[in-house]
């Protein structure tokens, strides 16, 4: 194992679920912005405003779809394409794309869309609170029809360290901009699941490790990706508590991800199952990207560059990120969504011009991609993208490759508490 899963992949969840498959409503927001269009439809590529009011239509009638009579709503993660067929739709809802949508909703701030992310933070609660174990912990993925239906069904069983802190993320920022303690108190539960489960002192260099899987096994390797998930979770917790205590743990995930650099300045994935060998390939972009957003640190500037230099694919007319060195033949546009918006946080010359490219593209695949509705953005610009890890990626319309886009076209970092919005 590499240690490079930040979550329950759709594509091995699809081999676990087939057998038992999946079954299949929306009630669009527009926003003033594309209201006044009523002449003729917007075009996302040529109005970038129109394009971002577009992608949260997207989410907002995916998050509305599946909501019970309590006010919890889950949106399935992934449709179309790869995953709906005549015979067979695919719906089970990622937390990490769930904890994506709640930042990304967080970063324009209308009232409906505090309302739609308190309906999925409220549900995060909810399924921590009936988990089978009970101990804070969340899973890899839900079935939204069980939620509307007022129960937990649990799609995908592993604890994996970094879902955990994109939940954890979530919460904390409802938190923050609400001042709901019951988003605080989740936050917590999560953090110390994550510190006494996965906290490693023994194995230099020193850090947390994978998670957990269903039969309760740890996972004894330590990934780059849910460190850097862990520094921003973790610093998050310690500006809400005031406790140096989540300050100083944020301050080792945060060194083992510096560990992680190569003297070329690409980041690689993590450890071996020993945790401390390094492994050196597949070198994921989430590495590059995360450890920069999640630390801040100018260090990283060198793997932004690297990224440039050796992840970027052209598929036709799209251009962006792959998800690893091993196949760059087509963009991955969640990955064109978080490098866009850590280019243009470093704003370093040249940024300004590739964080346009990205978006630009994004915007295109947005209007034109195989399998797009207009308004949601697919995760590959074709079929097939080899993650290097094992595993496919689909142009199939995400929620959480339309957050990173919005997150991206706001400059609204989800590693870090926004200033000014409590």
């Amino acid at each position: 194992m590499s240690g490079s899963v930040r979550r329950c992949a759709p594509w091995a969840a699809v081999a676990a679920l087939v057998v038992g498959a999946v079954l299949v409503g929306a009630a669009p927001a527009v926003s003033d912005a594309f209201a006044a269009r009523d002449e003729t439809p917007a075009d996302p590529v040529t109005d970038p405003a129109a394009s971002v009011a577009l992608a949260y239509e997207f989410l907002d009638a995916r998050v509305d779809e599946f909501c019970d009579g309590e006010g919890h709503c889950l949106p399935r993660s992934y449709q179309g394409g790869f995953f709906t067929t005549p015979t067979w739709d695919f719906t089970p809802s990622f937390v990490y794309d769930d904890a994506l949508v709640v930042i990304a909703y967080t970063a324009r701030g209308l009232p409906d869309d505090l309302r739609r992310a308190r309906a999925i933070g409220d549900t995060l609660l909810f399924v921590q609170e009936n988990d089978p174990i009970g101990d804070g912990r969340t899973r890899a993925s839900y079935e939204p029809h069980g939620i509307r239906q007022g129960r937990v069904e649990i799609t995908g069983p592993g604890t994996f360290t970094g879902n955990q802190a994109w939940v954890g993320m979530a919460l904390a920022r409802l938190a923050h901009v609400t001042g709901d303690e019951r988003y605080l108190d989740g936050a917590l539960r999560v953090g110390r699941w994550i510190q006494d489960n996965t906290a490693d002192m023994a194995r230099a260099p020193y850090g947390y490790t994978g998670g957990q899987l269903e039969d309760g096994t740890s996972l004894t390797w330590k990934s780059t990706e849910h460190n850097s998930d862990i520094a921003g979770f973790f610093t998050q917790l310690g500006q809400l508590t005031g406790d140096p205590v989540w300050t100083d743990r944020a301050a080792v995930a945060a060194e083992f991800v510096a560990a992680m650099q190569h003297a070329d300045g690409h980041v690689n994935t993590g450890t071996g199952l020993d945790g401390s060998t390094i492994n050196t390939r597949p070198i994921p972009l989430d590495a590059q990207t995360w450890s920069s957003l999640a630390t801040g640190d100018p260090r990283y500037g060198t793997a932004l560059d690297w990224t440039l230099a050796h992840l970027m694919a052209t598929d036709g007319p799209y251009t962006g990120p792959s998800i690893s060195e091993v196949d760059v033949s087509k963009a991955w546009f969640e990955g064109g969504g978080h490098l866009a918006l850590a280019l243009g946080l470093r704003d370093a010359p040249g940024d300004a011009a590739a964080v346009d490219t990205l978006l630009s593209s994004i915007r295109l695949a947005q209007r034109d991609a195989p399998n797009g509705d207009g308004k949601g953005i697919v995760a590959t610009s074709n079929d097939g993208l080899d993650s290097g890890f094992g595993d496919l990626y689909y142009a199939s319309l995400h929620t959480g490759a339309t957050a990173w886009y919005l997150l991206a076209a706001t400059g609204d970092n989800p590693f870090r508490l926004p200033v000014g919005r409590a």
